[in-house]
């Protein structure tokens, strides 16, 4: 049965945990779909992870539904989220025509990075028929304002600015919520703030799914290693055991395990 939105609304209905994973092509997202991740994301990430970049900034539209594409027709009923990349949402106008070309290619939502400027989009884009991922925290496309990757709301004001924005943007329309490197205690908050499931990463065993990418996942990062990845095909014997312990170790809420998360 294919995982949809309300799945995932009822997974957290439930209390249970849902899993995610980044996948760029059809083979990989073909294995990772049997392996019962409920929800695949081609994220822009693959600048870095399949390019070579150090952002996810040069990653084009025309990259990324070639590999909407691609992950389509591998997939086996997971719900597919795509990035929409760097100054693709820049503007209402910009951001419907390309989440439209995602939406073509197979996507079942698309995912920006941002917070409360993004209310208008989210909403244009909603009642236009395209479900929306709103992601806070570390928003990899802003790492140039931040000046590097560090974790965001550690301290009070900044937790509750994220508290709020997380609201407005499931007022907005958001359908989904995704926070990267954010305190253990805020991403909990949030979680139980909106009605909308949360994804964590690198957010604490709070939230209501989990998602890694791939590469890290499996053990094959390149340069530093995040805090909140864990190998999991160092203790299984294949690619697909791997996936299959991922899955199991999020529904369980094993992982993230204390050692993978962040504090205030």
């Amino acid at each position: 049965m294919a995982v949809t939105i309300n799945t995932l609304r009822e997974f957290k209905q439930k209390g249970e945990a849902f899993s995610a994973l980044t996948s760029y092509d059809a083979t990989f997202s073909q294995v990772v779909s049997e392996a019962g991740v409920h929800v695949i994301l081609i994220g822009d990430s693959l600048g870095m992870v399949l390019q070579g970049h150090d952002s996810t900034l040069p990653v084009t539209m025309e990259q990324m539904v070639y590999h909407v594409s691609c992950v389509a027709k591998g997939n086996r009923g997971s719900l597919i989220m795509a990035d929409m990349p760097f100054m693709s949402y820049g503007t209402v106008k910009s951001a419907l025509e390309n989440a439209a070309e995602l939406m073509r290619a197979g996507a079942h939502m698309v995912k920006l990075e941002g917070t409360d400027w993004m209310k208008e989009t989210i909403t244009a884009l909603t009642e236009r028929a395209v479900p929306v991922c709103a992601h806070l925290g570390l928003t990899p496309q802003f790492v140039n304002k931040f000046g590097g990757y560090k974790v965001q709301g550690r301290d009070e004001k900044a937790a509750e600015m994220m508290i709020e924005h997380a609201c407005e943007l499931e007022a907005a329309g958001a359908d989904v919520i995704l926070l990267e490197c954010v305190p253990a205690p805020l991403a909990a908050r949030i979680s139980q703030a909106v009605k909308a499931p949360v994804i964590g990463i690198g957010a604490g065993p709070d939230t209501d799914g989990q998602i890694l990418v791939l590469h890290d996942m499996l053990g094959i990062t390149t340069g530093r290693k995040p805090r909140f990845v864990k190998n999991f095909l160092a203790e299984t014997d294949s690619v697909q055991e791997a996936l299959q312990a991922y899955v199991k170790a999020v529904g369980e809420r094993t992982f993230p395990a204390e050692e993978h998360t962040f504090k205030a």
